[in-house]
């Protein structure tokens, strides 16, 4: 075969809309889906992750071949296959004598370096596209943010409002006379709500076998595979989202920002793992929900917050990745240097907080975004953990991950690793936020009220330790004025107290010797819950 086009699709692309499929001649191109190693392990993905991508890509294979389309699906125990992207693309590419490779740009920054590198090694034209499913271009959001010192999501999302015409009304201002209302998003749950009952997915035999594969393959990695609750195909994805606007949006805006235990889903739509790979639209989520308001089934801070995190924030933080990569990744403006404390991987520790989080975590592939921001994101910040092993930690353990969304929101958001290029304040936080919006402080062996003395909540004495070292680089911020004028307030004898209180902490969080990644229980260092010879569990 000559003159031939091999079109690869990554396996977060899965839409037939995307741009490397667009110009497809049926009879004449291939399209290339592969299942491979590289991409499994360039950090340790959650098990259920890898599951839900390996059906969703081979359930996308057939509704290619179904709607004419030539297709070449590479699985990962396929014999012949090479374990990467390239070497898939190579060889496909010299089987069937391709004059050309065409591929939509990934998500990564280190895919795509690695991609424009292509046409030469393989000697054929490799033509990269860009992602139009995005409802803001490259070029646009660099004009947007040319000559800005500081990058701020809420006017960048105002900007999409007025140019998508979502929430606006006949005159151009937004509904209800405000651009966003996040300080209604705040309600913390008072413990009789009732919380939907989320649809059952009806595994069919193409999940099963994947699932049969990572178990054998991926025994090793984070978290658990079953039971698996995941859509895999459009209509599925779908179906979820339906249930969402009929079921939960409705009380999504007063509880976006609550958490519960033994409630890991809440009022969430538990969408951005389909949005994020392709079997949603973004249009389409942020044009029904606003549908939703305007027919009267949903309050107007349900559906503006809901709009807000995806032609707002997802947006927002997709453009500052590739604004401002590679170098992004690199900085550490609070030199944080610490290694990630080994209950991210084990759960195993005495802050209930945390160990709900991470079993959640371990469980569903999932954490909601105050989860994530306030609970494991808000210690890392304060703990003082590198930036690159807490991103490689939210890269590694949530279904919707990808770099491109995930850095951003962890080394801007959570770690001000930026120095507040894209949030205007650390979000740190002592245990008192926590004990607001969640009832993880009551069965927790530490109070929350206190910050001395050894049942005291670890969070407390290290947030006022937290700005107490780093006075020079945040003292000036205006939105920390009140905590260090109550810093400054404190006795110098209170100030040396939550000091040596705070690097008792930090002491007990070294664990060298223990690797990256969970081991056998009996491996599990002492440092754990319930051990009394620490403070710090």
């Amino acid at each position: 075969m000559t003159g031939a086009t091999l079109r690869l699709v990554l396996g977060d692309q899965l839409s037939p809309t995307i741009s490397s499929l667009r110009d497809s001649h049926l009879g004449n191109d291939t399209v290339l889906i592969a299942e491979v190693m590289s991409e499994a392990t360039y950090v340790r993905h959650h098990k259920k992750k890898i599951a839900f991508l390996f059906s969703a890509m081979r359930h996308f294979a057939e509704e290619l071949r179904q709607a004419g389309h030539r297709v070449i699906y590479v699985r990962l125990d396929d014999a012949d296959n090479t374990g990467s992207l390239y070497g898939e693309v190579s060889r496909h590419a010299d089987m069937m004598r391709a004059d050309r490779i065409v591929v939509t740009e990934p998500g990564e920054w280190r895919l795509k370096a690695d991609m424009e590198g292509w046409a030469v090694r393989l000697a054929r034209p490799v033509d990269i596209l860009e992602d139009d499913r995005f409802l803001c271009s490259h070029v646009e959001f660099r004009r947007w943010a040319a000559n800005r010192k500081e990058l701020r999501m809420e006017f960048f999302y105002r900007e999409m409002r007025r140019r998508h015409d979502i929430l606006m009304d006949a005159a151009g201002k937004p509904e209800g006379g405000r651009w966003n209302f996040d300080s209604d998003n705040r309600r913390s749950l008072r413990g009789h709500e009732a919380i939907p009952r989320r649809p059952d997915m009806i595994m069919d035999a193409v999940t099963r076998q994947v699932i049969d594969l990572v178990e054998r393959v991926f025994a090793q990695h984070f978290g658990d595979i079953e039971p698996f609750d995941f859509a895999v195909t459009s209509i599925e994805a779908e179906r979820l989202m339906e249930w969402f606007f009929r079921h939960a949006l409705p009380y999504f805006g007063d509880y976006q920002d609550a958490m519960q235990q033994g409630a890991p889903f809440l009022f969430h739509s538990l969408l951005s793992p389909y949005l994020n790979c392709g079997l949603l639209d973004p249009r389409e989520l942020c044009r029904r929900a606003e549908t939703e308001w305007r027919k009267g089934r949903a309050p107007l801070n349900a559906v503006e917050g809901f709009i807000r995190q995806i032609l707002g924030w997802r947006e927002f933080i997709r453009g500052v990745y590739w604004l401002e990569m590679p170098g992004y990744a690199r900085s550490n403006a609070l030199a944080a240097t610490r290694p990630l404390p080994w209950f991210y991987w084990s759960g195993q520790t005495a802050m209930n907080c945390i160990a709900q989080v991470v079993g959640e975590t371990r469980r569903n592939a999932y954490a909601h975004h105050i989860q994530r921001l306030m609970v494991t994101g808000n210690f890392a910040l304060l703990a003082g953990i590198a930036p690159a092993e807490v991103e490689a930690w939210y890269l590694a353990v949530y279904a919707d991950a990808y770099d491109w969304v995930e850095l951003p929101n962890t080394h801007g958001m959570a770690l001000f690793a930026d120095g507040g290029r894209l949030a205007s304040k650390p979000y740190a936080a002592s245990g008192k936020y926590i004990q607001r919006m969640s009832d993880y402080c009551r069965p927790c062996r530490y109070d929350v009220k206190q910050t001395l003395g050894s049942t005291a909540c670890p969070f407390n004495a290290l947030y006022w330790d937290f700005l107490s070292r780093n006075a020079d680089r945040l003292g000036r911020n205006p939105r920390l004025a009140m905590p260090y004028r109550n810093l400054a307030r404190m006795p110098a004898s209170q100030r040396q107290a939550i000091s040596l209180k705070a690097a008792e902490i930090l002491a007990s969080l070294d664990d060298s010797d223990r690797g990256s990644h969970p081991a056998p229980a009996e491996q599990m260092p002492l440092l754990l819950a319930g051990n009394d010879q620490a403070d710090m569990t």
